[in-house]
Order: C-alpha cells, then sequence, then structure tokens
C-alpha cells in the first residue's frame, strides 16, 4: 500500500513537472509570435479602466476592425462615466450602431450608473465585484482586471482557448474548460499579466485566421454563430433604430416600416420590453424607447 501511494505521488508530481515544462514552451512561443506580430489598437495605449470597459464590451462577440472604427467615436461622445450615466439612452445606441449586439450599449449605460452610485466612480478592480455588473461575465471580468489592473488571474475566451487547445491538446476532442484552467494557470507571466495576455490573444486569433483546424471546434463549449440574416437578432436591431429619435411611434407604424413577417416583429418586440429597452404607452399602443 505505501509502495503505491509513493508510486501515486511520484506520477503526480511527474505529470506537474511535464505541464510546466510545456507551459514554459508554450509561454516563449506565445511571446516569440507577439514581438513579431503583436497588434496595435488604441486600447492598449491607456490605462484608463473606463476606456478599457468601453473596449471590453465593445469587443464581446464584434471583430476587432469594426470595435476599432468606433471606439474613438464613442469615447468623444462619452469620455467617462457621469457623461455616459447622464445620456439619454436613445442617444447611446445612437452612438453604438453598427457594432450589433445593442444590449451591451445598455449595459455599459448601466455600469456607469453603478459606479457612480456605488463605487464611488471608480471601476470595481475585483474580478468577483466585476462580475456583479451587468454584461459582464467571467471572460470579460478576467479581461478587466488583467488590462486595467494588470492582475495575474485566469480567465478563458475564444482566443485564449484555441490557443491553449491547439498547445496542450491537439489530440483531443470534447475539451472542457476547466481541463485548460490548470495548462493557462502554469503558463500565466505573473509579472506581467496585462502584456501577456495581450500576447496569448493575439496568438490565438492568429490560429485562427491561418489555421484549416479551427482548435475551438474541439472544445466541448463550442457552438456555432447563428444566421444573422432574418433573425430576431437582426429585428431587434431593426426596432431599435426605428425608435431611435425621442418621438414616440405606433406599432402600426413600425409594422409598417419593417419587412415581414409581422410575427418576427412582434416576438423581438416583446423580447426588447421585457428587457427594457422599449415602452408601451397608452391605448394606441404607442412605442419609445426607455430612458
Amino acid at each position: 500500500m505505501e509502495q503505491d501511494q509513493s508510486q501515486g505521488r511520484d506520477g503526480a508530481q511527474e505529470a506537474r513537472e511535464t505541464l510546466l515544462n510545456s507551459a514554459a514552451r508554450f509561454r516563449e512561443e506565445v511571446y516569440r509570435h507577439y514581438r513579431r506580430y503583436g497588434r496595435c489598437f488604441e486600447w492598449r495605449e491607456t490605462r484608463d479602466p473606463y476606456a478599457i470597459l468601453v473596449s471590453e464590451l465593445m469587443l464581446q462577440q464584434t471583430q476587432t476592425e469594426r470595435v476599432r472604427a468606433k471606439y474613438r467615436e464613442f469615447l468623444s461622445c462619452f469620455p467617462e462615466f457621469r457623461s455616459l450615466a447622464a445620456a439619454p439612452l436613445h442617444k447611446v445606441l445612437a452612438c453604438w450602431q453598427g457594432l450589433g449586439y445593442n444590449r451591451r450599449a445598455r449595459y455599459l449605460k448601466q455600469i456607469a450608473e453603478i459606479v457612480l452610485a456605488r463605487h464611488h466612480g471608480e471601476l470595481p478592480a475585483d474580478p468577483a465585484e466585476l462580475l456583479e455588473l451587468p454584461g459582464i461575465g467571467t471572460a470579460t471580468a478576467g479581461s478587466l482586471a488583467a488590462f486595467a489592473y494588470d492582475l495575474p488571474v485566469v480567465f478563458i475566451e475564444t482566443n485564449i482557448r484555441r490557443a491553449a487547445l491547439h498547445w496542450f491538446f491537439a489530440d483531443r476532442e470534447h475539451v472542457r474548460d476547466r481541463e485548460l484552467l490548470p495548462c493557462l494557470e502554469a503558463a500565466l507571466d505573473r509579472d506581467h499579466p496585462r502584456e501577456w495576455y495581450y500576447a496569448l490573444m493575439d496568438y490565438g486569433a492568429a490560429l485562427g485566421r491561418s489555421s484549416r483546424d479551427n482548435a475551438n471546434r474541439r472544445s466541448r463549449h463550442y457552438t456555432r454563430q447563428p444566421r444573422f440574416e432574418g433573425s430576431r437578432r437582426q429585428r431587434r436591431g431593426q426596432i431599435l433604430r426605428a425608435l431611435s429619435g425621442e418621438k414616440a411611434i405606433s406599432l402600426e407604424q413600425l409594422y409598417s416600416e419593417l419587412p415581414e413577417p409581422r410575427q418576427l416583429t412582434d416576438d423581438a418586440l416583446e423580447a426588447l420590453e421585457r428587457e427594457g429597452f422599449v415602452v408601451r404607452e397608452g391605448a394606441d399602443a404607442l412605442l419609445r424607447l426607455s430612458s
């Protein structure tokens, strides 16, 4: 029995050393790529937590080039938490146009209001506190902690997942994120987490552009992006654009402005009302954006 336990400890130690060696080589490869091909973005040049928050919410499910075109415009309109919190929702949405997933614009405004009311105008650094803010999940909380405050946190997003799967699980299918976490923990550059995650995301993005085999398909959590054309998501955006002015419009007018099917409009409108984007008023079913 003692011999079995000793062999078990030796095996665990050997596996740990193997992981650390692989992680060290991975870190070297990622930094080598970054030194040669690292990308430049305006949001990487700032240490302002508010500006970094804006970039991170924009980058959720939106390509970097589309964000690059909107980032400076949004900061020009709303340069800090106070101006964003005070702005009417329709102005925030108008500035957000072109990025899609409009609920992120509402989340940003809500976050600004909460930061002013509860956090003395300062974005929290603790990922646990960040997770309490609307629209922020574990990946965004980790990104904010690393990029805004240079904290050595471990988190997973699309490009990080792709990089870890490519290096540590090249021959595995259906890999769970919890299996990736020890690898990412071992590879983390704790002295320079902000730079490390920029490098790691660039490495994963490059793999996505160049590899015929999308490593993320081997993740247990992989899902295909749903079709946009004719989707309820597209109709939501059409409704918000129709209501982008301060003036209310009738339901019948909305029907006349949007293409068929009418049921798609009804479904999208119901979701927008449920989420607090749209308010119905009076017997004539006037529609307006919430404030």
